[in-house]
């Protein structure tokens, strides 16, 4: 089979590298423009784009997955296939062009977790196993017939870079065995309507944005403690430290306590050497590794040993 790949972060590159690896004939790649990075602006290419050019395969890069030039020359390479690994989302022209269509890998057992970001939420809501999933695009996100899935287990104390990492590799195995079954036509969709009962509602899993990361000191330990994971280390738990100033820091790290709370939900208890407490609406969780606005990030011993807190702090 002819096949066009699209992805551009690093997720994508074990699916690629291993269909490579297995003699398919990946005729194109399709990713995203090269963007300025640092202070210097330079302009940084996507990890897909680096891989495919290790390989000499010709890459494509649109603005617009509309436009009538890009179409054509999608259109010249005659894929009988197209798959789709954390890429953006396709016009009909585009996904319906193949004969066999395309297909996407996605980081959740759908129909579940639908979206932008499947493996923080699945953390984020405490989830003890997600998966990946292979599936045939179509119009509305994430809703077309699957193919294969497979299960993997959450540990509790997984956190969203550990997780994207083990499903990084689980995937392009998956995807690789979807595109066997393809090729040898021995493929049935499962609809996935059919999986739900009737009163089960669907799990989404929207973009997560900068103002969707800020802690709130008023849950319980559990959920604190999975917000924080389930965004480690990108984008990252946000706060607020509170006294006489205000700085705003990034929480990557916390553990659980079996320290019933006495005091407001945000307050503070530490020994200004090695441990900050701080108090959730039952249960004072630790805090283990964090980083202050314009500094480093850095274990809460060596914040603790450069910075003065005292319980009169709080995180708000």
């Amino acid at each position: 089979m002819r096949i066009v790949f699209m992805g551009t972060p690093e997720f994508a590159v074990p699916s690629l590298d291993l269909l490579i690896k297995s003699n398919y004939n990946i005729v194109a790649v399709v990713t995203a423009p090269d963007k300025e990075a640092g202070r210097g602006k330079v302009l940084s290419q996507s990890a897909i784009k680096k891989y495919a050019l290790s390989k000499n395969i010709i890459v494509l890069q649109p603005t617009n997955l509309k436009d009538e030039i890009f179409v054509n020359e999608l259109k010249s390479f005659k894929a009988d296939l197209q798959i789709v690994v954390a890429f953006r989302m396709l016009p009909e022209v585009v996904w319906n062009m193949p004969k066999h269509g395309t297909i996407n890998l996605h980081g959740s057992l759908l129909p579940n977790y639908r979206g932008a970001a499947p493996i923080n939420w699945a953390i984020i809501n405490g989830e003890k196993e997600t998966g990946v999933t292979t599936f045939l695009l179509k119009h509305e996100i994430d809703t077309g017939n699957i193919i294969l899935n497979k299960k993997i287990s959450i540990t509790e104390k997984e956190n969203a870079g550990s997780l994207h990492d083990k499903m990084m590799q689980v995937g392009a195995e998956l995807l690789l065995e979807t595109v066997k079954k393809l090729e040898e036509n021995k493929i049935t969709y499962i609809i996935q309507s059919e999986l739900l009962n009737t009163n089960e509602k669907i799990k989404h899993a929207p973009k997560i944005f900068k103002e969707n990361t800020v802690i709130d000191w008023n849950r319980s330990m559990d959920e604190v403690y999975n917000f924080i994971r389930g965004l480690s280390p990108y984008p990252t738990a946000t706060t607020t430290l509170v006294n006489d100033q205000k700085i705003g820091f990034k929480i990557f790290e916390s553990e659980k306590t079996d320290i019933p709370v006495n005091g407001k939900c945000g307050s503070i208890v530490t020994d200004g050497q090695k441990y900050i407490y701080v108090a959730t609406n039952d249960f004072y969780i630790s805090i283990k590794e964090l980083q202050a606005a314009g500094k480093s990030k850095m274990n809460v011993e060596n914040y603790l040993r450069g910075n003065k807190l005292n319980n009169q702090y709080y995180f708000g």
